[in-house]
Parts: structure tokens; sequence; C-alpha cells
């Protein structure tokens, strides 16, 4: 009997679950194809929204009933006036994400005057593209950003150049997934490109890539008086970052206080970062305030990379380490394989490399190696600490060139950092090292380049081919640094120490150019290995 009802439930549950299917079904609309929405400045906001009838007003876009797969095309190479905002009722997905850009073969152009051009907020699966957007100007009545995303996924914005905007030409704010690829944003003041979040210290970003961009002249923005501006890429809050094959140059130079100041490219407040084949050159900061460096890895930056960069005269240090007070510990982070040329020749404690802790907490601020880097400095320091806040422990300098102009270190104290392997050269004074021009009596009395009773460094002119200040001004053009490379019969050749073996360091297997690293019995001190 028990079979018997078991049995008639079951069929009856089956036919039940059949017709709401079939109910389902016959409710749901069926799959419609992409549609594309078409706009002119010579179109009518009563046409149809064709190729043939556009629309004319971008304001419209925001209330588009946009589905996945649609796309938005502006005709290219003619000018609109306003904004847009897209929000929550406006996303993709991930096979059909929607589409904004312009049809024809030259960008868009859309001047947002005063305010922000387009607004990302809650939203997913976008894709902007081929756009050109201008504000009124830093200091001419705009207010806003050229994009601003927030709280949004799955972003891609490809080929735009931004300018003329008192805050960032791009602003992220506690997104993931986010891809920004070609972005030329100049004359912008904040930033070019930012990356920050709404609740500190979280890593309300993730998964964040900034590759082959250029951010040029953003001055400061002249409204912020209590903190940096005029950055060329600034990225905060953030986890698994990976900047790439970008240019950042004069940047800063009109930020409206002193104190703190800008950089070209740079985190804080981030996890697993990587800055890698980069160019960041000639940035600046106002008159007396601090920064305007090259590259920086700031407070509470943990598990990063900065590898295969060049910076060359910046007005603060070229590479900056660095511990802010109020941020969370810094540790665990390398700089690598990177190229300082006569940075760090403007600013107080400027050198080609400089480090500060300003929580006065070494264990706040350990575990660094910086190796296999050429610091040359025929103007300057080739190192550089803030006195009286350098504390830190396990810092480790390793297999670098130091080429200073007399005096190698600005601040003229070690504290608890380790140096071995180096290879150490004044200009003027063969060493000289605060005041002291004796190499192996420095190392002697210091306890620098000693390891396991030997005297590791070296204090020799390495014989660079040609240092000269380079001419580079992109990502493409890096590898034409050849001057800075050795001479064959540089006295450096296998004078690097083995770091794995010393330092169970794996040193990534290439050196600046790209060429396999070590090949000899082992590698030469600085960036660029000896064939």
């Amino acid at each position: 009997m028990k079979k018997n009802i078991f049995h008639l439930f079951f069929c009856l549950a089956m036919v039940l679950l059949a017709s709401s299917s079939v109910v389902s079904a016959q409710a749901k609309p069926a799959r419609k194809s992409p549609s594309k929405y078409y706009f002119s400045p010579s179109g009518k906001d009563s046409n149809a929204g064709t190729l043939s009838s556009p629309w004319q007003h971008i304001e419209r876009i925001s209330i588009l009933p946009l589905q996945p797969g649609d796309s938005v095309l502006l005709e290219g190479g003619k000018l609109f006036k306003g904004s847009f905002a897209l929000d929550s009722t406006i996303a993709g997905i991930a096979q059909r994400p929607i589409y904004i850009g312009s049809y024809g073969n030259h960008p868009v152009v859309i001047d947002a005057g005063n305010q922000t051009a387009i607004s990302i907020i809650n939203s997913g699966y976008l894709v902007l593209h081929h756009l050109l957007l201008k504000g009124a100007g830093r200091k001419t009545g705009n207010t806003g950003r050229g994009i601003w995303v927030s709280s949004s996924n799955n972003i891609i914005l490809q080929s735009i150049e931004i300018s003329g905007f008192q805050k960032s030409g791009v602003e992220i704010t506690d997104c993931r997934d986010v891809r920004l690829e070609k972005i030329n944003a100049h004359d912008n003041g904040y930033a070019g490109i930012a990356v920050t979040g709404n609740h500190f210290p979280d890593f309300t970003n993730s998964n964040i890539y900034i590759g082959h961009c250029s951010t040029t002249n953003n001055p400061g923005d002249p409204t912020e008086f209590n903190n940096h501006s005029g950055n060329g890429i600034v990225v905060g809050l953030a986890r698994n970052v990976l900047i790439e094959y970008c240019a950042s140059t004069s940047n800063g130079w009109d930020m409206p206080r002193q104190g703190n100041g800008p950089v070209g490219i740079w985190a804080w407040e981030a996890d697993s970062v990587v800055i890698q084949s980069c160019v960041s050159f000639r940035n600046r900061t106002s008159p007396g305030a601090a920064d305007g460096g090259g590259f920086d890895l700031d407070g509470g930056v943990t598990h990063s990379i900065v590898q295969y960069n060049l910076a060359y005269e910046n007005e603060g240090y070229g590479f900056g380490i660095f511990q802010f007070s109020g941020a969370t510990p810094w540790h665990d982070n390398v700089f690598r394989y990177n190229i300082s040329f006569d940075d760090g020749n403007r600013t107080q404690n400027g050198a080609s490399v400089l480090w500060w802790n300003g929580s006065l907490d070494a264990a706040q601020f350990h575990d660094c190696y910086v190796y296999q880097n050429l610091f040359y400095n025929s103007k300057g320091y080739a190192l550089g600490v803030v006195p009286n806040q350098y504390q830190s422990s396990r810092f480790f300098f390793l297999n670098n060139i130091l080429v200073a102009k007399d005096e190698m270190m600005s601040g003229g104290i070690i504290g608890s950092e380790k140096f071995f392997g180096n290879a150490w050269w004044s200009i003027q004074s063969k060493f000289k090292f605060n005041g002291v021009t004796d190499f192996i009596g420095w190392s002697q009395n210091s306890g620098m380049e000693n390891l396991e009773g030997a005297v590791t460094g070296i204090n020799i002119n390495p014989m660079l081919q040609d240092p000269h200040t380079p001419a580079i001004t992109g990502p493409s053009e890096l590898y034409s640094v050849t001057g800075m490379g050795l001479k064959k019969n540089s006295p450096l050749r296998d004078k690097g120490l083995d770091l794995y073996k010393y330092f169970r360091l794996n040193s990534g297997g290439r050196d600046y150019f790209g060429h396999e690293a070590p090949l000899g019995k082992s590698p030469e001190p600085g960036a660029i290995e000896l064939k």
C-alpha cells in the first residue's frame, strides 16, 4: 500500500513539474538578437536610433533599455556635448558584454564641460572603446573625472584619450576584474589613472590590469590641500594588480601644497602588485614638497614586485620604498632589474633609491629585497634615507651597481639594512660614504658587504658602455638603453653573488633586456647581464 501511495505522489509531482516547465517556457520571451543604438550630433531625439535615423543627445544612453550583447555607437570624429551614467539596470553578461564606442574610422569626441564624462556605478560586463573625452580644465571649471567606475565588475576601458578633468582621468573605486588598455590620460588634476576605495584599509579592488597606458602632464588638483595630487598612475586598496608597458612623465608640478607629493607610478595599501616594463621620467612636485618620484611601493604594500622598469631625471627618487604612519604593515616586496638614471636631485633626501619609515617601527617595515638594479646618479646620491625614520628589518640590497656623483648616500646612515655583492663607485672620489673613502675599512667597520667572513662587494669603476640621459618616452623603447650595460671587459663579470645559494632568491631568470640571467658561473651586479 505504501508503495502505491508513493508511486501516486511521484507521478503527480512529475506532472506538476512538467506543467510548470511548459508555463515557464511560454512566459519567457524568446532570445532576441543584440540591438545597436546609433547617435549623431546631426540626429534627432525623436528618431528611431538606427544608423539611418540616429539620436542626438548622449544623455539618452543613461535610460536606454540595454540588454546583454547590445551596442551603443556614436558617430566617430564628431563632437558630442554632455555626459551619461550607467547603473545596475545596464549590465551585460560574460558571453555578451554591452559595448559603447564609435562607428567610423575616428574616435568620438565627448565634451563633458564641468561634469564627469562617464559614470559607471553598480554595473558589470561593459566595454568602452575608441573615445576622446574632454573636460573644461582642472582650473577652468571642471570638477569631475573623465571616467568613474564604482562598485562594478568586468569592465574594459580601451583606446581612450582623456584630458581636462579636475580629478582623475580614470578613477576605479571598489571594483573587481577591470582592464584598462591604451588609456592616454593627460592634463588632468589629481591623477591620470587612480584606483582607490571607500573602506580603508580593506582591499575593495581586485584583479586590476593597467597596460600600454600613458599619463602625461597631470599637474595637481587645485582644490586638494590636505594630501598629494598630480600622480601619473596610483593604485590603492587593491589586490592582484598588474601594471605594465606604461609611461608616466611631467606630472605633479602644480600640486597646491607642501608635504607628501605625487609619483609617476605607485601603489599603497595593496597586495600582490606587479609593476613591470614601464618608464617613469621627469616627474615633478611642488616647490618645497616631497616625492616627485618615478616608482614607489608605499605604506601597507605586501607581496609585490617592481621589475624591468626605467626611471630617469625625476625630481624625486627613481624608486621609493616607504611606510607611512597609520598604514598596515609593509613587507615581502621586491625591486629587481630596474634602472635609475640621474633621479632625485631636486627634493630633500633625493636619491636613485630612497627608503623611509614614518611609523618608526621596524616591525611595520620588513622583508624587502632590492637586487640586480642599476642605480646611477652622476648629479647626486645613489642611496637615500630620511634621517631618524629609516627603521626596518630584513632589508637586503644585493648585486646592485651603485654609482653616485660623490657621496654614496643621503642621510649618511645605514640601519639594519644589509648590503652584499654590490658594486660601489663614486665618480669623484672612487668611494665615499659619510666622508669615509676607504671601502675595505668601511666594510670592516660597518659590517656591510661582509658575508661568511669575506668581503662580497667591490669598489671599482663598473665600466658601463655609455651612460647618458635616455631619450625614451615610451615602453616600446625600453630596450634601447644599451649604454647602461657593461663593457665586455668590465671587471664586474661574474662578480655578483649566487642569490639562490645564499638567500634562496629566484631572480626570475631574465635581466632587464629579457636575456637569460645569469649566463656565467655567477651573475654580474646590475640590471643587464653580460653575454
